[in-house]
């Protein structure tokens, strides 16, 4: 498919909303706040597809909400902002107890891409500790090609079945299986089974906390 400069724009990723998630979390749209970024670092789209690799119509598309990034495509724009994962995490309204080592049940936001839902457990004060669950749905994934960015990562698969690619070695995990690897390593997951698979991925410090 092709805009009307004639460049040739990338396929849509799934629609959003199919990744499992709890019904008390709510979602974030990503598009206006990807944009409202990008203004605030006076970056053209130009500039920032040269900065993040992503094609000018893939940024577009995914800041007109038209198509819901994959989890590479997000870490690259993440990155090229300069901005950690959770920005991109909807404000939950304050209760009457506002506790900033504490994140209550019911005050998990979730970021939807598609397939794949992120839903933030740290609290407010763990700027540099990110906890979340990842549900991941049958197809779904962490994108073509593999991830890597400057912070451990470690977890365990709470549900379901996944295989995780860490450098050039496979794992099928399952249920109970936990995992932990270095900052840097190149890394991707994938779906597998039947059901959906809910994942407690935790990403410790290193330097900026970039996110998978």
């Amino acid at each position: 498919m092709m805009n009307a400069t004639g460049e040739q724009l990338e396929p849509d990723a799934p629609e959003a909303g199919r990744g499992g998630r709890p019904d008390a979390v709510h979602a974030s749209p990503l598009g206006g706040m990807i944009r409202r970024l990008r203004k605030e670092k006076s970056l053209s789209l130009k500039q920032l597809s040269l900065r993040s690799g992503i094609s000018i119509g893939m940024l577009s598309q995914v800041e007109r909400d038209v198509s819901n990034p994959s989890v590479r495509v997000l870490s690259a724009i993440c990155q090229a902002l300069d901005a950690p994962l959770s920005v991109f995490f909807e404000p939950v309204a304050a209760g009457a107890e506002e506790l900033d080592f504490v994140r209550r049940a019911e005050q998990r936001p979730v970021l939807q891409l598609g397939y794949l839902n992120k839903e933030l457990l740290s609290a407010k004060s763990a700027h540099n500790l990110q906890l979340m669950i990842l549900h991941v749905d049958r197809g779904g994934s962490s994108g073509e090609g593999l991830l890597s960015y400057p912070a451990e990562k470690g977890g365990m698969v709470l549900k379901g079945e996944i295989v995780l690619q860490v450098g050039g070695r496979e794992a099928h995990l399952r249920a109970g299986d936990s995992f932990a690897f270095g900052a840097s390593v190149p890394h991707a997951f994938r779906h597998t089974g039947e059901e959906p698979a809910e994942v407690f991925w935790i990403i410790a410090p290193i330097s900026i906390d970039k996110q998978l």
